[in-house]
Parts: C-alpha cells; sequence; structure tokens
C-alpha cells in the first residue's frame, strides 16, 4: 500500500449555511514545453541508427524553426470535489478560493 500526499487548490466554494461544498484541482508547477522540443525527442526516440538521426535532425530543425512556436503547459490534472458539513469546514480552518489543502489517499485494504 502507497501513500500519496497531494496538494489541491481550491478553485470554487459553495457555502449553503449547513454544507459546504469545495472544489479542488491539483496544484501542481510545469515546465513550458515547446511543441517542436516535444516532436524532437518523438523522433530523437523512434530512430535508432545515429548516422539518420544525424542527417535528419538539422533539416526537421529547419523546418520546425519556420513554424509558429506553441507553448505547452498541460497535465492531466485531478480533479476533486468533497462535499462536507459547516462543522467540518471549520475544523480545516475555514480555507477559502484559492487557498491550498493537503489530502492523503491511500487505498483501503480492508
Amino acid at each position: 500500500m502507497e501513500d500519496t500526499q497531494i496538494r489541491y487548490k481550491i478553485t470554487q466554494l459553495s457555502d449553503n449555511g449547513i454544507n459546504i461544498t469545495l472544489s479542488l484541482i491539483e496544484d501542481i508547477e510545469l515546465e513550458s514545453v515547446s511543441q517542436q522540443q516535444l516532436m524532437l525527442e518523438a523522433i530523437d526516440r523512434s530512430i535508432s541508427d545515429e548516422e539518420v538521426k544525424k542527417q535528419i535532425k538539422p533539416i526537421l530543425e529547419a523546418i520546425l524553426r519556420s513554424q509558429p512556436q506553441t507553448v505547452i503547459k498541460t497535465y492531466p490534472k485531478t480533479v476533486i470535489q468533497i462535499n462536507m458539513s459547516k462543522k467540518e469546514y471549520e475544523k480545516l480552518g475555514s480555507p477559502v478560493v484559492g487557498n491550498k489543502i493537503l489530502i492523503d489517499m491511500k487505498a483501503d485494504t480492508k
């Protein structure tokens, strides 16, 4: 059984007086990666012959440089929605939108 502690950012909070609903999204920082870089890495992995790589890479780099660069910052983030009593919410310290909370997750093997 593996413990995983993940930090989540509160993106939405709904308070109906009795219950609180928190919408959370995984709080991660991403490095920008260009589409050109991803394509060159994919080609590098798929071609095993070093001589062919040396011949193809300059041509591909020239072609890709002429294209507009698209910076990619994507990651399949985990999204969670939690409904709890107002009392439980207050025990957490009444976090608001933009605050971060930690959630410990592990499989229950019982």
